[in-house]
């Protein structure tokens, strides 16, 4: 049980040495990069939204 609680208390000392040495974006970066990210999926999301009304209307050319 001691070693186990030992194992844990230096998994927790080493996760903290490695955050300190984590390279974090600057706010400027992380609001750019979740700029990005929305404009994307919007753009993706409006791309399909276009390509699936295109085939319901020639589906329903076909069909009808």
């Amino acid at each position: 049980m001691a070693n186990t609680i030992a194992q844990i208390r230096e998994f927790f000392q080493e996760s903290r040495q490695e955050f300190k040495r984590v390279n974090w974006p600057t706010r400027e970066e992380t609001i750019r990069y979740t700029l990005f990210v929305v404009v994307f999926s919007l753009a993706v999301a409006i791309f399909l939204g276009v390509l699936d009304y295109a085939f319901v209307q020639i589906l329903e050319k076909i069909i009808a």
